[in-house]
């Protein structure tokens, strides 16, 4: 199954929005930190409703951390960015895919982005807008990863 990773994501709401998706679809969500949040936080479990107890999730303290497991576990890195090199919908996904995505200031890490196998851009027609949300971001390229597999 494809995992999803936000990486130092820094509104609660966001994140909430995202572990709902993440436990209707029964997908491994991963936090890595910094967060700009606790994790306790009001505005967090109020997006996630009462989902959380059916989300797998993992905290991560430092993208270290988060490295070190990707390894032990395999599988590819996938940077979703603005300036990614390939459309989410033109790429082939596998099943022990990592679909990164960074904070809502500043996208992921240049050298994160750089140490990922490929990076997918969602294309914006509208050049006034500079990026979509990223509770949104994550469930387009999550649906589009479970539509290929046939989830």
């Amino acid at each position: 199954m494809p995992q999803l990773v936000l990486v130092h994501p820094q509104i609660p709401p966001n994140t909430g929005n995202i572990a709902r998706t993440c436990a209707a679809t029964e997908t491994e969500l991963h936090l890595v930190g910094p967060l700009g949040f606790e994790i306790s936080d009001r505005q967090l479990k109020r997006a996630g409703l009462d989902y959380w107890p059916h989300v797998k999730l993992t905290l991560h303290p430092s993208l270290d951390h988060f490295l070190a497991e990707h390894k032990q576990r395999g599988g590819r890195l996938l940077g979703y960015s603005v300036r990614g090199q390939y459309t989410y919908t033109e790429y082939e996904y596998c099943s022990d895919d990592w679909l990164l995505f960074g904070s809502e200031t500043q996208g992921l890490p240049a050298d994160l982005l750089q140490n990922c196998d490929d990076t997918l851009t969602i294309p914006i027609s509208k050049t006034h807008v500079r990026s979509l949300n990223l509770s949104v971001s994550a469930a387009v390229g999550l649906f589009e990863v479970r539509r290929q597999l046939g989830l």
